[in-house]
């Protein structure tokens, strides 16, 4: 599930593994084996047997015993942390609790708002070329502003989050920008115990349950990996099927909300995940899963279930798993889906006349095991006059995240160190005074 050939055309594989049953063997990465569930039925079943299946991976028998090699690329997404991911029973009861009163403090409206300013400012940076890559350059970079602003982050702390963000989604030295990501995280849980503030850091922070210092990085880091990369291939999917001319599902005649749920069903942004770990060994369908080995939900094969048929032509929302299902369902369904559509709306409102660069069957997916992810989305349309950042902002200040890799050496005294140029978060943040 790790090469090119599964990223091309994942349901081909999907097909084939059916043939074993309801589960099947994988290999996730090199050296790296599991059992993957296609079957929609059994998929359920895992997802809502918290008492038979685990989530906390310390629980892992290959990983414990040494078998899985500490710089495996999967790792970073499967080991252990005390979040609501990995943890069960009581413990994730009440980190869960303190997540989801959390986020249901959001205000949709105001999300919508944010998501137009973003909108507008990203689009002013590459609206005057008349080209862009609307995977790098918008649906990318749009859900890294906004978690910067949902949590509170001013520019200093901000700009170094979403660097470090982008190189580990792009595998740009993951070890340094994940220790980066927690020097970030842990500066802003100590900023925001120091001076609340109208998000979800300082909401987390004053919720009831208590949360160490620790367990709130964690909580934050969570909610970044379960929100930016989703975010991006929910954006980037629904807009190459509304800008293809080649899909009869899809064209500029498809409803935004079609081509979500089009994306959710046929192409989940997290294709396989949710890795449970039986307490004991399980007979799924003729397939004996072994105690303490990973098993990984394909919500992919799941939805493209042969059993689903009739619900896959009505486009139930309510059958599809790419939200999940269980006591680990995604909380923010609501405030997922209003992002995507508003950046989708706003987008093609700005670039009436956008279309796809090059022919849809040229575009490359992503390889790994885990997403269904676009390389890139290169689209043309009429240039048109940036408004409100490029009248104030020279091309050189605004730097996408993942251009500027500058390090700044630990040994040298910060009155010492080069001011460093400013990212795309401080700019916006100068611009428009959020």
């Amino acid at each position: 599930m790790h090469g090119q050939d599964f990223a091309a055309d994942p349901n081909r594989i999907y097909d084939q593994l059916r043939k074993h049953g309801p589960a099947a063997p994988v290999e996730l990465a090199p050296g790296v084996d599991a059992t993957l569930v296609t079957a929609h039925e059994t998929a359920l079943r895992v997802l809502q047997s918290p008492t038979v299946f685990a989530r906390d991976s310390r629980r892992w028998a290959a990983l414990n015993e040494g078998r899985i090699a500490l710089d495996s690329p999967v790792l970073p997404m499967m080991i252990h942390r005390p979040n609501c991911l990995f943890t069960d029973g009581t413990e994730h009861l009440r980190l869960r609790k303190a997540v989801t009163e959390s986020l249901d403090r959001l205000n949709l409206t105001r999300i919508a708002r944010d998501v137009e300013q973003i909108t507008d400012y990203l689009v002013d940076q590459f609206s005057e070329r008349g080209t862009a890559d609307l995977l790098n350059e918008y649906a990318k970079l749009l859900p890294l502003l906004l978690f910067n602003k949902l949590f509170g982050c001013p520019a200093g702390i901000g700009d170094r989050l979403t660097r470090s963000m982008a190189a580990m989604f792009d595998g740009q030295d993951a070890l340094r920008a994940s220790e980066e990501i927690t020097a970030c995280l842990m500066e802003l849980v100590s900023l925001k115990r120091r001076e609340p503030g109208d998000d979800i850091t300082t909401w987390l922070i004053q919720h009831p349950a208590g949360l160490r210092d620790e367990e709130l990085k964690d909580q934050l880091v969570m909610l970044m990996g379960a929100g930016l990369e989703p975010e991006r291939n929910l954006i980037g999917s629904a807009l190459l099927l509304l800008l293809s001319d080649e899909s009869p599902a899809g064209g500029a005649s498809m409803l935004i909300d079609d081509a979500i749920d089009n994306v959710l069903w046929n192409n989940p942004p997290i294709a396989n995940y949710a890795t449970h770990f039986p307490l004991q060994d399980v007979d799924l369908g003729g397939v004996v899963v072994h105690a303490n080995t990973p098993l990984v939900i394909s919500f992919a094969a799941a939805n493209s279930d042969p059993s689903l048929a009739e619900a896959r032509r009505s486009r139930s929302m309510g059958a599809h798993l790419a939200w999940g299902a269980g006591t680990h369902a995604c909380p923010a369904k609501s405030p997922a889906r209003l992002i995507a559509v508003t950046a989708i709306e706003r987008i093609l409102n700005s670039l009436p006349d956008v279309k796809l660069a090059v022919p849809e069957r040229s575009l490359q997916w992503r390889p790994g095991p885990f997403h269904r992810a676009l390389v890139t989305l290169p689209v043309t349309f009429n240039p048109t006059p940036a408004t409100r950042v490029a009248a104030t902002v020279s091309h050189e200040a605004v730097r996408p995240a993942a251009v500027d890799q500058a390090r700044l050496s630990a040994s040298t005294p910060p009155q010492a160190r080069p001011q460093a140029k400013k990212t795309l978060w401080s700019t916006f943040l100068d611009l428009f005074r959020v």
